[in-house]
C-alpha cells in the first residue's frame, strides 16, 4: 500500500468546509498510514486513531447532510443512504477484525485500505456531484441502487444460502462494494440468461482465506493456496450456491447459465469499471471476505476472461493459475479512448508484458493508485482531459512523476510534439507505425530502464 498519501487541491468541490473535511481525514489516514508501520504504535492505532478517524467521518457525514439538505439537493437520500453504509455495516465490520486478529499489521492495513478507497472514490464521484462538479471525474455508481427492501431481501438469500451450505454465520460489510482489493482472491463469473431475454452476469469474489477455511473443511484437506482441486470444487458449490439463491429471491430473474469463466483482479476491475451494478454486495462470513455482483453482460469483455467448459477444464484452469501465480510482467498502462487502440496494444504487448487499459484520465488515475504500472502509452487527443493535461497531472503528483510516459498518438505536427516537451515524456510514437517498429521500440525503452545504474 502506498504510504505517501495526499489529498490534492485539483480534486477540491469548492464548497470550503467539505474540502477542509475531506483533507483532514486524508491527512489522520496518512498519519496512521504511516505509523502501522512501527509495531509499537498499532495498538494505539486500534484503540485511539481509529476511533479519532471515525469522530471525523461521522462529523463530516452530518455537515455535508445538512448541508446537502440546506440546497435541496435531489440526490440526498441516497448520498445519505452511501454515509450510513459505510458508517454502520462497513467500519464495524473491519473494527471487528481488527480485535479478532488483535489489531495484526495486515489488519489494519486492510482497515485503511478499505477506507482510503472507498474515501477517494466517494469523494471524487459523489462527493463533486453535489455541486455539479463532475468534469474530468467519474460519475457515481451508485444513482440507480435497488430499494432498500430489495437489496436487502438478497442480502438475506445470499446469508441464508452461505448458512446453509458452510453453517456460517455472515455479515454485511457493505451494499455498495466498489471493487476494493481485500487480498488474493477467486474471481468467478457465471453468466445467465433471464427471463425477460437480457443477459446478467454474476461475479462471485471469494477471499483464498475463505476457500482455505470452507472448501478445504469440506474435502478434509488442508491447502495453502488456491489450486486447481480447490477451483474445481468452488465452481460446482458456486453453481449450487447461485441455484439457492434464485430459489429463494426468485425476482433476481437468473434462468439459465450459459457460460462460467474465471478473471483476475484487474479483468475483474475492468469490468467493473465498464459496467453499473445491479447489486455489488460484500459479506465478512468469519472465515473470510465473500462478494457477490449483479451486472449487465458486455460482450466487449468476453476476451478478458478464461472461458471454461467441461472439456477444456482442466486446461483452463491450469492456465489461469500460471497466469495469476506466475511471476510478475513488467506492467503497461494503455490510456486511449479507442477500444479499437487499447485492445490492439493489448493483442500486441500482451505476451510479454502486462497489459492494464484505461479510456480516460480518470479511468487511467483509478488504475495507477490500485497498481504503479512501469510505464504508460497515453493518447493525446482524449475527450474532457487530452494527454497533455494527462501528463501534466502525472508529472505534478509525487507518486507518480516518475513513471515513464509514451505517447501514442495520431499527431505528428511539431506544435503537438514541442507542446508536451516540458513535460518529459519517454518517447513519441505515431499511430500509424507498423506495430513491430511500436513493439521494438517499447522494448528498447523498457531494456534501457532495467538496465540503468541505481541512484
Amino acid at each position: 500500500m502506498n504510504a505517501k498519501l495526499e489529498w490534492r487541491d485539483r480534486f477540491n468541490t469548492g464548497v470550503d468546509f467539505i474540502d477542509k473535511d475531506h483533507k483532514k481525514l486524508f491527512s489522520i489516514m496518512k498519519r496512521l498510514l504511516n505509523m502501522s508501520k512501527e509495531e509499537e504504535n498499532r495498538q494505539w492505532i486500534c484503540n485511539e486513531g481509529i476511533k479519532y478517524f471515525k469522530n471525523h467521518v461521522e462529523e463530516h457525514f452530518t455537515r455535508e447532510e445538512e448541508y446537502m439538505q440546506s440546497i435541496s439537493y435531489e440526490g440526498y437520500t441516497m448520498h445519505k443512504r452511501l454515509h450510513d453504509t459505510f458508517k454502520n455495516m462497513t467500519l464495524p465490520e473491519l473494527e471487528n477484525e481488527l480485535v479478532q486478529t488483535n489489531c495484526s499489521l495486515d489488519s489494519v492495513r486492510h482497515f485503511l485500505g478499505v477506507c482510503i478507497g472507498w474515501m477517494t472514490a466517494h469523494t471524487l464521484t459523489e462527493d463533486c456531484e453535489i455541486v455539479g462538479k463532475t468534469i474530468g471525474r467519474r460519475k457515481s455508481k451508485w444513482t440507480n441502487l435497488p430499494p432498500e427492501e430489495v437489496i436487502n431481501a438478497i442480502e438475506h438469500s445470499i446469508t441464508g444460502a452461505l448458512n446453509k451450505m458452510f453453517r456460517l454465520d455472515t455479515r454485511v460489510v457493505s451494499d455498495q462494494y466498489g471493487g476494493e482489493d481485500f487480498g488474493t482472491s477467486l474471481y468467478y463469473r457465471l453468466s445467465y440468461s433471464t427471463d425477460k431475454g437480457q443477459k446478467r452476469d454474476v461475479i462471485l469474489i471469494y477471499e483464498e482465506e475463505f476457500l482455505i477455511n470452507t472448501v478445504g473443511q469440506l474435502l478434509q484437506i488442508r491447502f495453502n493456496k488456491i489450486d486447481d482441486l480447490i477451483i474445481n470444487a468452488a465452481r460446482y458449490i458456486s453453481i449450487q450456491f447461485m441455484a439457492t439463491v434464485i430459489a429463494d429471491f426468485p425476482t433476481i430473474g437468473l434462468v439459465e447459465m450459459e457460460k462460467e469463466s474465471l478473471l483476475t483482479y484487474d479483468q475483474f476491475i475492468n469490468i467493473f469499471d465498464m459496467q453499473t451494478p445491479e447489486y455489488s454486495l460484500l459479506f465478512n462470513t468469519g472465515e473470510g471476505y465473500f462478494g457477490f455482483c449483479l451486472l449487465t453482460t458486455d460482450a466487449s469483455v468476453d476476451e478478458l476472461d478464461i472461458t471454461i467448459t467441461s472439456k477444456t477444464a482442466t486446461s483452463k484452469i491450469k492456465n489461469y493459475l500460471d497466469k495469476v501465480q506466475s511471476p510478475k510482467k513488467s506492467q503497461i498502462l494503455v490510456v486511449d479512448d479507442s477500444d479499437v487502440v487499447t485492445h490492439a496494444m493489448k493483442m500486441l504487448l500482451g505476451s510479454d508484458y502486462d497489459v492494464v487499459l484505461a479510456n480516460s484520465a480518470t479511468a487511467a488515475f483509478k488504475c495507477i493508485g490500485r497498481s504503479k504500472p512501469d510505464m504508460i502509452l497515453l493518447d493525446y487527443d482524449m475527450p474532457v482531459c487530452d494527454g497533455r493535461q494527462t501528463l501534466e497531472m502525472i508529472r505534478s503528483d509525487e507518486e507518480m512523476a516518475d513513471i515513464p510516459v509514451v505517447f501514442l498518438t495520431g499527431k505528428a505536427d511539431k506544435e503537438s510534439v514541442n507542446n508536451v516537451k516540458a513535460l518529459k515524456p519517454a518517447g513519441y510514437l505515431l499511430k500509424t507505425m507498423k506495430n513491430e517498429d511500436i513493439k521494438m521500440v517499447i522494448d528498447g525503452l523498457f531494456e534501457t530502464i532495467n538496465n540503468a545504474p541505481e541512484i
